[in-house]
């Protein structure tokens, strides 16, 4: 995996986080620089360490497995991706609370994160310089939460949607184009 698919991997990842911001910043009287900041440090920490332990889960695991971790590479980012697509389009909508204390960001950085978790075991079965991957993870959803925040404090719910469905297709693009690379097609 060369560096612009784990860039691509990385801004997929980040849809999530960059969702969850935005429903915290319609939450929001008026836009919080702090807030901004902080829910960007939870997501962006967490999106970036869950990788890693999925990377190191799949690497004790990689010899049992490595006749078919281009199929399980390519289940996980189209399972991944197809739930981001589902939610994206989904009529339901979420509750909107603008908090950042750690009761309430913790299980929402604990929920996002968990997708993270499954694309660090891809990495296990890729040759991905984890090092790089991590930091690309966390470094881009930090940006993309506090543009998050930014955006859904000021133009509400037009954007949450369109972002889920943007990074599931982008998940499911690379896991295709991974499965092709494998058997031989791409």
């Amino acid at each position: 995996m060369g560096i612009i698919e784990i860039l691509l991997t990385s801004l997929g990842v980040s849809m999530d986080s960059f969702a969850v911001s935005i429903s915290k910043g319609l939450s929001m009287k008026e836009f919080d620089k702090k807030k901004g900041l902080i829910i960007g440090l939870y997501f962006g920490l967490f999106q970036g360490l869950t990788p890693l332990i999925g990377y190191l889960l799949g690497t004790t695991f990689q010899n049992l497995i490595t006749n078919i971790d281009h199929w399980i590479a390519f289940l996980l980012l189209g399972f991944i991706g197809g739930n981001m697509l589902k939610e994206g389009l989904s009529e339901e909508s979420e509750k909107h609370n603008d908090k950042v204390n750690f009761k309430t960001m913790l299980p929402l950085a604990i929920a996002i994160s968990i997708d993270a978790l499954a694309v660090g075991i891809t990495f296990a079965f890729l040759n991905v310089n984890i090092l790089f991957a991590i930091l690309s993870i966390g470094i881009i959803t930090f940006v993309m939460s506090y543009i998050g925040v930014k955006i859904g404090n000021k133009f509400g719910n037009k954007y949450e949607k369109k972002a889920q469905m943007l990074g599931g297709t982008i998940l499911i693009l690379i896991g295709l184009k991974i499965l092709l690379e494998h058997l031989g097609i791409f």
